[in-house]
């Protein structure tokens, strides 16, 4: 690519597809470059630095996913949006596992709060909890439930960490059955 016409936006994006192509951690300012044919220092006038362009990636991803998301929720409420979101979300992970490394990494507090993706991705899956009839702090818990439930299940898809002759898809439905029973049943305070 020339280097005329080089924008944040366009910067990003291409660190975001090079994530995809050779893992987020891998991504580097000078591999950026070369694929850009431009020198490093080019892409200063555009990201601070490595930790600039990584945190606007995962703001990037973080919008794909939640529009994802945010999409397969429409109408459905209950079991069905549990499914929806489930699913939703594990093709992400398979289709930009660049970007689904990327939505993992821990942004500060205040730019994550300065994200309308990151807020409507908040609400879309508090809106589809409290169908569970959930309520603060167990909204809190059901979420981190949720997340490292699927993050831990497509990340070790993601490894070959499933050997089994069972296809990780039929275990994929019965954990997320296994969620939409947990979430029905919440346990009370004690």
């Amino acid at each position: 690519m020339a280097r005329m016409g080089l924008t944040a936006e366009r910067v990003v994006e291409a660190a975001a597809d090079l994530a995809d192509e050779i893992g987020f951690d891998n991504v580097t300012l000078s591999a950026l470059a070369r694929g850009f044919g431009v020198k490093d220092a080019s892409l200063y006038s555009h990201v601070k630095n490595l930790q600039d362009l990584r945190e606007r990636v995962a703001l990037l991803a973080g919008s794909e996913l939640t529009d994802r998301t945010g999409a397969a929720l429409a109408g459905r409420a209950g079991k069905d949006a549990l499914v929806a979101f489930a699913d939703a979300y594990r093709k992400f992970a398979h289709e930009r596992p660049g970007r689904y490394a990327a939505t993992q990494i821990r942004l500060d507090q205040a730019l994550a709060a300065s994200s309308p993706a990151f807020l409507r991705n908040a609400e879309n899956c508090y809106a589809m909890l409290r169908a569970y009839g959930l309520a603060e702090p167990d909204l809190t818990d059901a979420v981190r439930l949720l997340r490292s439930t699927f993050h831990g299940f497509v990340s070790l898809e993601a490894a070959g960490g499933f050997g089994a002759a069972r296809l990780p898809r039929e275990s994929w439905d019965r954990v997320v059955e296994a969620l939409h029973s947990a979430l029905e049943h919440w346990p009370s305070p004690s």
